[in-house]
């Protein structure tokens, strides 16, 4: 597959927001783009051993690189989400 480029991954317009109901300091987290994703991931995640985790943090990286799609990051942090039993609500933008 052909590298794509590095993308803005600050950017949120092709990302569908969604919110991550976190234990602890941090109850709700919002995420709108790439970088909330790799923030959410490497900062707030509970664990970091699940292999939907890992999924999500490759697959973070490859959208950051331009190699697939924003929305692939998305959907794989929502797997990890569901395995560290982290419930996610879709926002409305």
């Amino acid at each position: 597959m052909p590298r794509l480029g590095l993308v803005n991954w600050r950017r949120n317009d092709d990302f569908a927001p969604l919110v991550l109901v976190m234990n602890g300091q941090e109850k709700n987290r919002l995420v709108r783009s790439l970088g909330e994703v790799a923030k959410a991931l490497i900062v707030a995640w509970p664990g970091d051993d699940g292999k939907e985790y890992m999924d999500a943090v490759k697959t973070c990286l490859d959208a950051i690189y331009g190699n697939i799609p924003a929305e692939a990051a998305r959907d794989a942090l929502i797997r990890a989400a569901e395995e560290a039993g982290i419930p996610v609500i879709a926002a409305v933008h």
